[in-house]
């Protein structure tokens, strides 16, 4: 059970094991209807099942940060290293382009560690990180399916994770405590890592590693546009370390800094909330993909303060409601 703290925004105990079911469905349909995965990347299964350990442990008995941090550096590096999940190529990105097979490795590891924390980081209210998990597979696997039958089982990963997060999303958003449920460190670490998996498996589609029966695509901007649809994660992180380190604080340290409690703030429930998170941030996704052909560099920078925007009106809404309440009292 979620017992209720300083930070928490419910009142009561509620049960959070529910990334125990969203990791029983995407396992058991994951290897039914794409065993293909298990073969392509062997240490896939391995991983999640890594991950399910310490998710249920952390959210049973609480590990310390370091041990949890360890564990996402282990499960990172098995899918790195074993299965050659890598961030080959930054397409020009600050004038970069192929990676040094170790510098590849190192990048990776650290991007697949701040994914599974970013995800676990926005998963403070109802309906946040799963209906952004929703959109994010959502157009990760419209992509996949456009861009050939060869990636038709990350399609089909995809879809099996949409199904599992909906199906959760039922009890999440419920209205009546008997029925609501949590996903805990289980959920949104198991939804960070499948995130960031098929994230750099988009990336990596558009380099040219010639080979036979594989069409070829090509496509600079393609590192800015899954940048683009995890950029609500990858910002929210970015703001709060920033913010705790002006403040002279440990990054670790936990706040109210978060994009969802500045709404929260402005007195919104968590359905309104997450709505208008997911919106925003559909957006800055939108955005990035009518500029697609655009200069790499400029892109990104686009897409990042448009993020950064996006994690301050906020505070922007609440200053304006503030000065006008004290013009209402005068």
């Amino acid at each position: 059970m979620d017992e209720p703290g300083v930070r928490s925004s419910h009142l009561r105990k509620i049960p959070n094991l529910g990334g125990i079911a969203m990791f029983y469905s995407i396992g058991i349909c994951t290897s039914v209807f794409a065993y293909e995965l298990f073969d392509l990347y062997k240490f896939l299964f391995a991983s999640l099942i890594v991950l399910l350990y310490v998710g249920v442990m952390d959210d049973i008995v609480v590990m310390r940060a370091y041990k949890k941090l360890v564990a996402q550096i282990i499960v990172s590096a098995f899918i790195v290293i074993g299965s050659d999940i890598r961030i080959r190529n930054l397409f020009g990105i600050c004038g970069i382009y192929q990676i040094n097979y170790l510098i590849s490795i190192i990048v990776t590891i650290i991007t697949f560690v701040i994914l599974i924390n970013a995800f676990n980081l926005i998963d403070g209210i109802d309906g946040l990180a799963g209906g952004y998990s929703v959109i994010c597979c959502a157009l990760f696997g419209i992509s996949y399916y456009r861009l050939g039958e060869y990636n038709y089982p990350l399609v089909v990963l995809s879809v099996v994770v949409i199904g599992s997060v909906l199906a959760f999303l039922y009890y999440n958003l419920s209205n009546y405590r008997a029925t609501k449920i949590f996903m805990g460190d289980t959920g949104s670490m198991l939804l960070g890592f499948l995130l960031a998996f098929t994230c750099i498996c988009f990336i990596d589609i558009f380099i040219d590693k010639k080979l036979p029966n594989v069409p070829r695509y090509y496509l600079q901007s393609a590192p800015v546009i899954a940048v683009a649809i995890l950029i609500l994660p990858i910002v929210d992180t970015l703001n709060v370390i920033l913010v705790r380190l002006w403040n002279k604080k440990s990054p670790f340290e936990a706040d109210k800094n978060h994009i969802h409690h500045k709404l929260l703030k402005l007195d919104l429930t968590h359905r309104r909330s997450s709505f208008y998170i997911i919106t925003y941030y559909l957006f800055i996704i939108a955005v990035a993909y009518f500029m697609r052909h655009s200069n790499v560099n400029l892109l990104l920078i686009i897409v990042l303060a448009l993020g950064f925007l996006g994690a301050y009106l906020p505070d922007v809404f609440y200053l304006m409601r503030n000065n006008n309440n004290l013009k209402n009292n005068n």
